[in-house]
């Protein structure tokens, strides 16, 4: 299998076009904390598009390699984000995009996949780590750059509560380990667990309000994913200026859940 994993690497994943309405939009948007308040990002007269959307978006493309059958896509954790916005997206349409498997890495006891989605309104990057599959000799990839010693100048708790994941999967996310008791335990923990994508745009969001930034002017985000949390616990979003734009990371019960994460709005 893993020489059939190897040869992914370049796979066109094909193309795919994503339709929402203004409600799916404003969903999402909740799903991810926006309050009543923030009219623009939830009522549809003046509605503005979370960027983030686009990461629920382009999710079908690692469910097309799941579909490969190159390895078991149960198995499979999501462990890296990324997107880059090239201009906002609308209140309501269909989104063209083209996915690839861009590069297959060979990590030892574990792969990598990297998994691409183009669009005219985002790239979105996501990282793939798939256990037990690697060691055969391939490309191990870029050396992790040495954690920089940063300062976190801004932290504000965020509660969940016990029904964001089944909230949160409306947005595409259909993966049962988010709903189904069985297949968590299978998986290895106690309860379904939160969508990591849901964390990461609770996150965007606040992070752009600690900085005075509106949310969807965001323009790149990348955060690695790093622990699971249980929806009902609560969130420390912690955040600090630096010369290429925002870092942050995301605890929960003092644990990393997001770390490494840059943002970059305006």
């Amino acid at each position: 299998m893993s020489n059939d994993l190897a040869q992914l690497a370049g796979k066109d994943l094909g193309a795919h076009a994503a339709a929402y309405d203004a409600n799916k939009a404003i969903l999402y948007a909740l799903a991810v904390g926006a309050a009543a308040a923030e009219l623009d990002l939830v009522y549809e007269r003046d509605l503005r598009v979370l960027p983030t959307f686009g990461c629920a978006l382009g999710l079908w493309a690692v469910e097309a390699a799941g579909r490969l059958g190159a390895y078991d896509p149960r198995s499979s954790l999501h462990v890296a984000q990324k997107i880059r916005v090239h201009r906002p997206l609308p209140a309501s349409g269909s989104i063209g995009m083209r996915g690839r498997v861009a590069h297959v890495y060979d990590k030892g006891k574990a792969a990598l996949l990297e998994i691409e989605v183009e669009s005219e309104f985002f790239t979105a990057a996501y990282t793939i780590f798939l256990p037990g599959m690697g060691g055969w000799g391939g490309d191990r990839g870029p050396s992790a750059a040495p954690a920089a010693d940063l300062a976190f100048t801004q932290a504000t708790e965020v509660a969940t509560t016990p029904e964001l994941a089944a909230l949160y999967r409306l947005t595409g996310d259909l993966h049962p380990v988010h709903i189904d008791p069985e297949v968590a335990r299978t998986n290895g923990f106690s309860r379904p667990i939160l969508h990591g994508l849901c964390t990461l745009g609770i996150s965007a969001r606040v992070v752009a309000r600690q900085h005075g930034a509106h949310p969807a002017d965001l323009r790149s985000l990348e955060a690695r994913l790093t622990s699971p949390v249980l929806p009902g616990e609560a969130l420390t979003v912690e955040s600090g200026r630096a010369a290429e734009g925002i870092h942050f990371r995301t605890l929960s019960n003092g644990m990393a859940v997001l770390s490494g994460g840059k943002a970059v709005f305006g």
